[in-house]
């Protein structure tokens, strides 16, 4: 049976549930997968990791540092890259090699697993891990990047790059991106696998009563209350609304270390009847609050193609959401969706008063800067073009085939070719 090992820096994770979905696809498809977390999981799950790097022992360190000083010249190249190359800080550079000899650890963890391939989903902190652990093992590596992995979180990436078999992209803005910045990257590794959603069945039917001015606007965002999220612009764009005498309300879902800092703003705002942090939510109320939402927003400064945005449009929701990276591949502006210029209240606002303006069905009164929308349909026709889209091309089951798909013709006919590349371990 064929044996991989997938690492994440956290599994399992509530915000990460892909990865444990294609872990079980890769089950389906009859292969022996050894999932490891970098760090140890916070909560107790039935999907419990089995390796966990950052548990060392005397043991561990011990063959870890054995083999680092045996097999020195496999990870070299990896070594002189964070002390002579590149421009990265003192603390950057220490960091990467202590991440060397954690991979080391990896590594040893692995042992006698039978492992021929590695996979590290981002790539930053799991992925150097990962990388260093092939290496020392003679196995081939490859990673899943999302879009903080490249506006974010890029340290070493020309290394990662140019050492992995193949790269998973979650968009085509991902793989444009890196063909700009790492043009010596071979193109046939770098391939384009979007992330999925499940498909309700129906779409939820928008309110058929008839609106007026002081029927409240329903605004959703889901997501963690981090600062990449940006969830302060969304309050301030609700203060907008507010000194333009728009009725509204917000609900805010998600946690986060944001938290005291938001609650803080929405009170000198004097919105605290308007906007909501409601925290965790469960799956169930989640999808209550999507079924109430008329818009959902979602504000965030960098973004992957987001697994919000997907849910909303399955189940027929408007969205907004900012035209960065690989969102335009998604919402399209004016078929499927609305799109603002990131860091622009005024076209978040001037989008939400469209949308308003269109659901009490009154011409609309406000001009629209050619960015946002040119020439905008009815709404039912934007939600029913968003439903689609996501459907043909964001459907969960759909891409974990296409995963699986693309993953085992990537690695199989390395490994059948490749002899026992661990002999080293054996001896250890």
């Amino acid at each position: 049976m064929l044996t991989v090992a997938f690492l994440a820096n956290e599994f399992p994770s509530p915000i990460e549930p892909y990865v444990a979905d294609e872990i079980e696809e890769l089950e389906r498809r009859h292969v022996r997968v050894v999932a490891g977390s970098v760090r140890r999981p916070k909560d107790n799950d039935s999907l419990a990791p089995e390796i966990v790097v950052q548990a060392l022992d005397c043991r561990v360190l011990v063959r870890a540092a054995w083999l680092c000083i045996h097999r020195s010249r496999r990870i070299a190249p990896f070594i002189y890259r964070i002390v002579f190359q590149g421009n990265e800080s003192f603390w950057q550079r220490s960091k990467a090699i202590v991440h060397t000899f954690l991979g080391a650890c990896y590594a040893v963890k692995l042992e006698g697993r039978g492992v021929r391939h590695v996979h590290a989903h981002h790539g930053y902190l799991g992925s150097w891990i990962a990388m260093t652990a092939a290496r020392l093992l003679g196995v081939s590596f490859s990673m899943t990047l999302y879009g903080s992995d490249l506006l974010l979180y890029g340290l070493y990436l020309d290394t990662k790059l140019a050492e992995c078999a193949f790269c998973l992209n979650v968009s085509q803005y991902n793989r444009r991106y890196i063909l700009e910045h790492y043009p010596s990257i071979d193109p046939e590794k770098l391939l384009v696998l979007r992330m999925g959603v499940d498909i309700p069945e129906h779409a939820t039917p928008p309110d058929a009563t008839a609106r007026t001015d002081r029927d409240p606007l329903i605004l959703l965002a889901v997501g963690r209350l981090h600062p990449v999220k940006d969830h302060a612009f969304l309050v301030r764009a609700c203060g907008e609304l507010r000194a333009r005498d728009v009725a509204f309300q917000c609900f805010i879902v998600g946690e986060g270390p944001e938290h005291r800092a938001l609650n803080s703003l929405i009170y000198r705002c004097g919105l605290e009847q308007d906007v909501h942090l409601l925290g965790f939510v469960s799956p169930a109320q989640r999808d209550s609050l999507y079924d109430r939402a008329d818009v959902v927003a979602l504000t965030s400064r960098s973004e992957g193609i987001p697994v919000v945005l997907m849910e909303a449009m399955a189940r027929g929701k408007l969205v907004l959401a900012p035209a960065i990276t690989g969102i335009p591949e998604l919402v399209i502006a004016g078929t499927t969706g609305f799109l603002y210029e990131t860091g622009s209240t005024d076209e978040f606002v001037v989008a939400l008063l469209f949308i308003r303006s269109q659901m009490e069905n009154r011409l609309d009164p406000y001009e629209l800067n050619a960015h946002v929308i040119a020439r905008v349909p009815q709404l039912d026709w934007i939600r029913q073009r968003a439903r689609m889209h996501v459907c043909q091309n964001f459907s969960r089951n759909r891409n974990l085939q296409l995963f699986a798909d693309l993953f085992l013709q990537r690695i199989v006919p390395r490994t059948e070719s490749t002899p026992d590349e661990n002999p080293v371990l054996q001896q250890i």
